[in-house]
């Protein structure tokens, strides 16, 4: 889904809670700002609110510049190529760590700013970061199962998922490594980051025998799954956004097995040339009604504790959003795995050339 929303379309995913806010915001906007001061984002494509930075503009006078990448190595190998300008980045949370050790990212104390006590501390996963002195927690969700609900009427696990090509349906995974191991190892009842040799040796056999039942491996399985050419995909909890949009034909679960998750964190670049910008969008972003705006238009969670009130109740309450316990247990987040990452490197490029 492309930026293209506007203020009134933001405000009508929001509670009423959030209606006189979003309607001070489009007041506010409908007037030209001189934005003498520059702030540039490096972000997932689509993975922010246009008008969370609409707002921030109205607020601060601050003209917001963004940029967009589709994997966290995209990302980092732009920055090591040479990349300059951009001031806040969003890592998932085991590439923070990557980027901590690299010396990337600058130590904003975040953690001092009073809008940080809407944190959940849960969310403070970066093993380099533990007390939030980096980077701002702030969106999360699963990767589970997006389905056609006209070719598969209910799907649970993933089992069910892989053997949807013997039914004649097919399916398809992400074009990513740690999300396709992951799901391997997940199956085999181990840690998404286990460096084990025979561990990492089952899951390559396990998705080189999958590998020709796949029809895809893509980040583009949503126009697919809707237009049944597909009948299910591995996708991000953001599939809700199209599950709401459409709920008699599409349905996303997290598979009974369990499956990944992900966070991605803001964090601003030691190379920043708008460090104080950089600050103040971060802490623009800790106000409550900033981050329901954001997790509302994208459907996933919110790291910001006191934000989970101001959502709409179809999310809110859906557990394929905000899951119970007992689901989140299920849930493996990826760590840095330092020098074994050669060897998902080595099992990644077997699948992959496999025939």
């Amino acid at each position: 889904m492309k930026v293209l929303n506007s203020v009134s379309a933001g405000c009508q995913q929001l509670t009423r809670s959030l209606t006189l806010a979003c309607a001070v915001s489009a007041a506010a906007v409908s007037a030209p700002v001189m934005a003498a001061e520059e702030l540039n984002l490096y972000n997932w494509g689509d993975y922010i609110n246009p008008e969370v930075l609409t707002r921030f503009t109205a607020e601060t006078g601050i003209k917001v510049n963004l940029d967009t990448y589709g994997s966290n190595e995209e990302m980092l190998a732009k920055l090591q190529a040479g990349a300059t300008g951009y001031d806040i980045v969003f890592p998932s949370v085991h590439m923070q760590d990557i980027m901590s050790h690299l010396k990337l990212l600058h130590k904003t104390n975040i953690n001092q700013s009073a809008g940080f006590k809407n944190i959940d501390p849960a969310h403070l996963k970066a093993k380099t970061d533990p007390k939030g002195e980096y980077c701002l927690p702030y969106a999360w969700g699963s990767v589970g199962i997006v389905y056609n609900k006209e070719l598969v009427p209910e799907l649970n696990s993933w089992n069910e998922f892989f053997a949807l090509p013997e039914q004649g349906k097919k399916i398809a995974m992400l074009d990513d490594m740690r999300e396709d191991i992951g799901i391997a190892l997940i199956l085999q009842g181990e840690s998404v980051n286990s460096v084990d040799r025979d561990q990492l040796k089952a899951a390559q056999a396990f998705l080189i025998e999958q590998k020709p039942n796949v029809s895809a491996f893509t980040y583009d399985s949503i126009p697919m799954v809707q237009s049944g050419d597909i009948a299910a995909a591995q996708w991000y909890v953001g599939a809700m956004m199209y599950v709401l949009e459409d709920p008699e034909k599409l349905a996303y679960v997290i598979p009974e097995e369990g499956a990944t998750m992900y966070q991605e964190n803001m964090c601003v670049l030691n190379s920043a040339p708008n460090k104080s910008n950089a600050k103040a969008f971060l802490e623009f972003f800790m106000k409550p009604e900033i981050a329901a705006l954001n997790a509302a238009q994208q459907a996933n969670g919110t790291a910001n504790k006191a934000a989970v009130s101001l959502l709409p109740e179809n999310l809110r309450a859906n557990p394929a959003v905000n899951p119970p316990a007992e689901v989140m247990d299920k849930l493996q987040i990826f760590e840095d795995l330092g020098k074994g990452l050669k060897l998902y490197d080595r099992v990644w490029t077997k699948v992959r050339t496999a025939s």
